[in-house]
C-alpha cells in the first residue's frame, strides 16, 4: 500500500471533535456506541468521507453488549485501503467517545497495515506519543494482529503499553476492571 498521502492522522473524543473542523480531514472513521446519535460536529467540516461503525468499548460479553468483531476491523482495513486509493494528500481522522480505546486501536491498526515492514513497538510508541493517554482496545488489536499476519507483534506492543499506562497512571487498575477490562489489566501486569 502506498503510504505516502497517509502522513496525517487525528485521533480524538467526541468532546474534541469540533477543533479539527479546519484542518482538512479528508477521511473520518467513526466508532460510536449502538445506540449514541450521530455527532452533529461533521456538519461543520469541509468534504470529507466518513464511515461509522457501531459497538461498545468491550472485550468480552455481557448483557447488552455490542462486542467488536473481525468484520469491523475488516471494515477499518478497508477504509485504510480506501483512503490510501484516493490519491492527494489525506488526512485521517479517527474518533471515538472518549478518544483513548476504541478509536486508538482503529489508528494502530491503519499503521500496521499502512506499514507492514515497521516493527509492532514502534507503531504503538507512534501511537502513545500521538496521543498520550491511549488504551487500545485489545480485542480489536487482537484481530488486526490476525489478519495482518503480525504473528502476535501488535498484542505484544499493545500488552507493553497498557502496562506503561498502569505504572503511570495506577488509578486505571480498578477502573478498567470495573469497565470489563480486566483481562487487559492482568496481561499487562503478568508482564
Amino acid at each position: 500500500m502506498n503510504t505516502e498521502n497517509l502522513s496525517l492522522h487525528t485521533v480524538c473524543g467526541l468532546d474534541e471533535l469540533a477543533e479539527h473542523q479546519a484542518r482538512g480531514v479528508s477521511h473520518i472513521l467513526s466508532i460510536l456506541d449502538p445506540d449514541r446519535a450521530d455527532p452533529e460536529a461533521f456538519g461543520t467540516y469541509g468534504t470529507h468521507r466518513r464511515i461509522v461503525l457501531r459497538f461498545h468499548d468491550a472485550i468480552e460479553p455481557g448483557p447488552g453488549i455490542v462486542l467488536p468483531e473481525r468484520e469491523d476491523v475488516a471494515a477499518i482495513l478497508a477504509f485504510g485501503r480506501e483512503a490510501a486509493a484516493d490519491g492527494g494528500e489525506v488526512h485521517i481522522l479517527v474518533h471515538c467517545h472518549v478518544g483513548i480505546s476504541r478509536s486508538t486501536a482503529a489508528l494502530a491498526t491503519l499503521f500496521a497495515q499502512a506499514e507492514p515492514d515497521t516493527p509492532a513497538d514502534m507503531l504503538i510508541a507512534r501511537l502513545h506519543a500521538q496521543r498520550e493517554k491511549a488504551w487500545p482496545n485489545a480485542r480489536m488489536i487482537a484481530f488486526a494482529d490476525e489478519m495482518l499476519g503480525r504473528r502476535g507483534s501488535l498484542s505484544e506492543a499493545v500488552r507493553q503499553l497498557h502496562a506503561l499506562q498502569l505504572r503511570k497512571r495506577p488509578h486505571l487498575d480498578q477502573l478498567m476492571r470495573d469497565l470489563g477490562r480486566g483481562a487487559e489489566v492482568d496481561a499487562a501486569l503478568r508482564g
